[in-house]
């Protein structure tokens, strides 16, 4: 197991409704999920493949691979009446 921790971005994209997960360190990520938890599944079991495809990792590497999911979403606050 590799101790790097694979940090993953995720955004609320307002106006297509999804959650959207983009990386620095996992070259090539890119994928979108109506809910969160389905997001976070989609990046779990993709990230290993990418980081194998890519070189970062080798195939023995990418058993297991510890990645944090740091989520952004923006929203405006207003006074309850």
């Amino acid at each position: 197991m590799t101790k790097r921790v694979f940090e993953v971005r995720a955004e609320w994209d307002e106006l297509a409704r999804v959650w959207i997960a983009t990386s620095a360190d996992v070259p090539g990520l890119c994928c979108e999920a109506a809910d969160f938890e389905q997001l976070v599944a989609a990046v779990l079991g993709i990230v290993p493949e990418l980081l194998v495809s890519n070189a970062v990792l080798s195939h023995g590497d990418a058993v297991e691979v510890p990645v944090k999911v740091v989520a952004e979403r923006r929203e405006i606050a207003r006074p309850v009446a």
